[in-house]
């Protein structure tokens, strides 16, 4: 596949700040930082181990429609607000990664777009 095509989420956030929940580029497939909200419904859990169930959700449905698995990707970020949530991130991502083992790097941060967001992950796939 050659080219470029551009994946929704159908997020609202996508049409105001100009972006893609995910971009494929040839055998490429490069998914934005995804939050955990419930995209149905615009809601965000507080837990944040829910919160990355949901983005690992949203990431897995944009990697489909993109003719991808999760088993394609081989670099992952994860960004917190506090590290304290780095437990409850490893659960969710061991318990989809696990066996994948992409290249990652969890970042602690100050904070991220909106309050509630205590979670962001960004993915990088590879076909083949």
């Amino acid at each position: 596949m050659s080219g470029r095509r551009l994946i929704s989420s159908g997020s609202p956030f996508e049409v105001t700040a100009g972006y893609s929940r995910a971009v494929v580029s040839g055998d490429m497939a490069f998914v934005a930082g995804t939050t955990g909200y419930d995209y149905a419904a615009m809601t965000m859990p507080e837990d944040a181990g829910e919160q990355t169930a949901n983005t690992l959700a949203t990431i897995e449905k944009a990697l489909n429609e993109a003719g991808f698995a999760m088993s394609d990707v081989v670099r992952a970020t994860y960004y917190v607000t506090d590290i304290a949530y780095a437990e409850a991130v490893f659960e969710q991502t061991g318990r989809i990664f696990g066996e994948i083992r992409p290249a990652a790097t969890i970042v602690a941060v100050s904070g991220l777009l909106k309050p509630e967001m205590k979670v962001e992950i960004e993915v990088t796939a590879k076909r083949g």
